[in-house]
């Protein structure tokens, strides 16, 4: 009861990137210290938890695929669990154990964490579950599915921490279930218990759904299928400085911009050597240009320039032709400009007789 974090809510966005305003996370101490909590990413904040052990917190945020980070009380990143289908965070009683849970309108995808050690211990899933808490013992964990959020397919799970389920309870078709709870223990009866990363023996089979698959349309279905993402997914990453290094972390950013000074770097490296190669060479190629294939040019601006636009045209047929190839739909345009590649072809090569 030193601090309180507090999550403050404007109706508009001024950068336009959301209908629904913005939100930023504060933390306010009884000394009088504020701080405003940097959100690597943008979007949303859909939880905020407090660590039992009271030294640290976890927040999960951002557009989806959401971030969950892990901050502690001077609000610098401890550990960044990356990217996933998440809108909730559940410590256990003892604050040894982290869940982070997509419920609602996401699938009821689980990622179970040591936080000690920040090791994933299992992924169970719980469909349609509207309820999540904590057992006491700090081992067990139950997941139901109520009304009046949702008055079909009422029951609940008890889980073991480690993915088993262990008992399961569905409510009879014309009854409602509203609440579940579990019996209350004073704090101290059960102790903390080191953590298990073997899934405990269940007499229940696992409940593992089957992978959704991605709708395809009915004129791609007897296509090859061609991968794609719409956005990239962040794995996890200790935030913690390495031992004997005074440097902070560094955020997404500048990792990113730090790849690409490395790439940049190594280009260059790669420029020098293939030039250091060309000096050994004789004098005359020298002169010669960088392109294996020298230019063949025809003395005439104009006819050259001709050449170029043709080949670049033949080009982008190609390209067309490999994506029509792989099951992509192809505009009408697209379509007209395959058509034309004979008589392009045809033009090229009388342009280039002509030399």
């Amino acid at each position: 009861a030193t601090a309180v974090l507090v999550i403050a809510s404007t109706e508009v966005d001024k950068t336009g990137a959301s209908y629904y305003g913005e939100q930023t996370l504060h933390y306010i101490a009884t000394n009088g210290e504020s701080v405003i909590v940097q959100l690597p990413k943008n979007g949303p904040i859909y939880d905020v938890v407090w660590n039992p052990n009271s030294v640290e917190f976890c927040a999960v945020y951002g557009f989806m695929p959401a971030k969950a980070t892990v901050f502690n009380l001077k609000c610098d990143p401890v550990f960044d669990f990356g990217t996933g289908p998440r809108n909730a965070a559940y410590y256990s009683p003892h604050g040894h154990i982290l869940v982070l849970a997509g419920f609602g309108n996401l699938r009821g995808q689980m990622e179970v964490w040591d936080v000690k050690n920040y090791k994933l211990i299992s992924k169970p899933v719980a469909s349609d579950s509207t309820y999540f808490a904590w057992c006491p013992d700090g081992e067990h964990i139950v997941t139901a599915t109520c009304a009046p959020r949702l008055r079909v397919g009422n029951g609940y799970n008890i889980w073991h921490y480690t993915g088993s389920l262990l008992h399961n309870y569905k409510v009879p078709l014309n009854e409602e279930m509203w609440q579940v709870l579990w019996q209350p223990f004073l704090d101290g009866v059960f102790p903390a218990k080191a953590v298990k990363y073997q899934a405990v023996p269940s007499e229940l089979p696992s409940a593992e759904p089957k992978p959704a698959q991605a709708y395809r349309p009915p004129a791609l279905r007897n296509k090859p299928v061609t991968s794609s993402k719409l956005h990239e997914d962040e794995p996890p990453q200790n935030m913690k400085p390495q031992p004997g290094s005074t440097d902070k972390p560094l955020s997404k950013t500048a990792l990113k911009n730090q790849r690409k000074h490395e790439a940049k770097k190594a280009a260059k490296q790669e420029a020098k050597g293939d030039g250091n190669q060309e000096s050994t060479q004789p004098t005359a190629s020298q002169n010669a240009p960088r392109s294996a294939v020298p230019a063949v040019t025809s003395g005439d601006p104009e006819v050259d320039k001709k050449i170029k636009n043709l080949k670049k045209k033949l080009k982008a047929i190609e390209q067309l032709k490999e994506q029509a190839a792989a099951g992509k739909q192809l505009e009408k345009n697209q379509l007209e400009k395959i058509q034309k590649e004979t008589a392009l072809l045809q033009e090229l090569e009388d342009l280039e007789l002509g030399l």
